[in-house]
């Protein structure tokens, strides 16, 4: 069946040490449950981390998808090796999805648009769900680590990307005004969500402050390529983001490649600060 030979295209890519196809598809992996454990990829607890990247999966995926970060990113910028850098890779939980007939799979929200164009149809509730799970990963590296939000990227690909930005822009959960921004957010192939709400946050959103790297592929037939310009427009014409912007575009689809991968590692190394 059709889902077949996607999923034999997702478990081929996976033995690849970077994953280069992470579609955002109509997949079910149907091995969800066993990665619950890798939400966390760190030794030991410690406080002599320079920071921490908190990556999320995207749609029919797990953290198994992108785990590889952990020592890739190593492998291009030493700086970033897991003695210093703790990786976290949160399991999205399993839900019903609209645009596949409430066929059930990893997801971090529902969606009811395909592809996912600007103005596509937002998921608040769900979107809501996932941004507070992100945050229990933040005040789980500071409780563990002692980190602070200076010291962590949050970072995602396509839906897991949508997140991200949500976290870090919108539903960022500061509790008070010494609250710091996070070191970086990191968007690969993703898109922004409930954008009637960042008019309302420019004013006080010390999120702003946060640096951004969004990268895109020219021919994403999935998340389409006019997410990444409208949503970089949208969060600097009303002052969300005031930060540096990091905008990447390559040559392909849905998916990742080692120029991108590489850039990332220079980003996370530029906004981490040092030990």
């Amino acid at each position: 069946m059709w889902w077949s030979s996607l999923r034999r295209r997702e478990e081929r890519c996976r033995h690849r040490r970077l994953c280069r196809v992470l579609p955002l598809v109509f997949l079910w992996i149907g091995m969800a449950g066993r990665f619950a454990v890798k939400a966390m990829s760190t030794s030991s607890c410690s406080t002599t981390k320079r920071g921490a990247l908190i990556f999320l999966h995207g749609l029919g995926d797990s953290p198994a998808g992108w785990s590889s970060l952990e020592h890739s990113l190593p492998s291009l910028n030493p700086s970033l090796k897991q003695s210093e850098v703790a990786y976290v890779f949160p399991p999205s939980p399993t839900i019903g999805l609209t645009i596949n007939g409430g066929m059930r799979m990893p997801g971090w929200f529902d969606l009811y648009d395909w592809p996912i164009g600007v103005g596509a149809k937002d998921d608040p509730e769900g979107m809501r769900a996932a941004v507070a799970q992100v945050h229990a990963q933040v005040e789980r590296l500071e409780s563990e680590h002692g980190l602070k939000r200076n010291q962590i990227v949050l970072g995602g690909f396509s839906q897991g990307a949508a997140i991200a930005l949500l976290a870090t822009y919108h539903l960022n959960n500061h509790k008070n005004e010494e609250d710091v921004p996070f070191a970086g957010c990191a968007c690969l192939s993703g898109w922004l969500t409930m954008t009637d709400d960042l008019k309302e946050m420019a004013d006080t959103n010390i999120a702003s402050k946060t640096p951004l790297f969004w990268a895109h592929g020219k021919y994403d037939d999935k998340v389409l390529f006019e997410q990444q310009a409208d949503g970089i427009e949208r969060l600097t014409s009303v002052g969300t983001l005031t930060a540096p912007i990091t905008s990447l575009q390559y040559p392909m689809g849905h998916e990742s490649d080692p120029q991108e991968i590489q850039a990332l590692a220079n980003f996370l190394d530029q906004v981490l600060p040092p030990l």
